[in-house]
């Protein structure tokens, strides 16, 4: 069964849009994934086909209305015939999208995305539907859109059969708690500059622990907060209790 990937927005027209090239665009054509877009004005009910209105309490921009973004969730869930995906709204306010998170829904039957416009979402839809609300950094965009992109391109990578060799995604960055060693290839000289010995030398012990030791100082001088938890993670395990111990 293929990765399904349902896209509520008022954009349908966005997708997949750069998900139809390179390895995504070739896993669509494979039928290793479905997309969906599904037009939010559709389940507008007055003439106009209104879809946003005015902040209750006054202030700047529109508010999606609850009523309309409702029906179009449920119209999706009644198409779905009761299949059970997780329904994921792209907004600054959700939870930080994580690689953990990414290889779950990967590993699942596929996703509901709901993309926010304006001022965002109608606060009851939220108290109403049951929504994961997701954000992809601490930054706002014109729309859930491009988060939607984003999201699913994370997802798609991973499925089987998309990147080729199943281990391709084993040693990247965050897949471990750490920022991925740095790469090199030919030549072996530029600028000056050279490809580390240890690299060349055809020892993989050795180039085993120059990737793991890279990976841990890049991580901690560049992203102190990944290093934190990761040493956290370590210091929580059974065997990283006993090193301490031991130290």
């Amino acid at each position: 069964m293929s990765f399904a990937a349902t896209i509520l927005t008022l954009y349908p027209e966005m997708f997949p849009g750069p998900l139809g090239i390179s390895l995504a665009g070739r896993a669509l054509n494979e039928g290793r994934w479905r997309c969906d877009p599904v037009q939010i004005r559709d389940y507008a009910t007055d003439r106009h086909r209104s879809v946003d209105d005015t902040p209750a309490g006054g202030g700047a921009g529109m508010v999606l209305r609850a009523d309309v973004v409702a029906a179009a969730i449920d119209a999706v869930a009644v198409r779905s015939g009761g299949e059970a995906r997780p329904l994921l709204a792209m907004t600054p306010r959700g939870r930080p999208l994580t690689q953990q998170r990414v290889r779950a829904l990967a590993q699942g039957p596929g996703v509901v995305i709901l993309c926010g416009r304006f001022e965002g979402f109608d606060e009851r839809l939220f108290e109403g539907r049951a929504i994961e609300e997701v954000s992809i950094g601490d930054y706002v965009l014109s729309g859930g859109e491009m988060g939607a992109l984003v999201l699913l391109d994370a997802c798609i990578r991973l499925l089987p059969g998309v990147m080729g060799a199943p281990s391709s995604g084993d040693e990247e960055s965050f897949e471990s708690g750490l920022l991925e060693y740095p790469h090199y290839t030919r030549p072996a000289e530029w600028e000056g500059r050279t490809i580390p010995e240890v690299l060349r030398s055809g020892d993989h012990a050795r180039i085993a622990a120059w990737r793991k030791a890279r990976a841990e100082t890049d991580t901690r001088l560049r992203r102190p907060d990944l290093w934190e938890r990761h040493e956290g993670a370590r210091v929580g395990s059974p065997s990283g209790a006993q090193r301490m111990k031991d130290e």
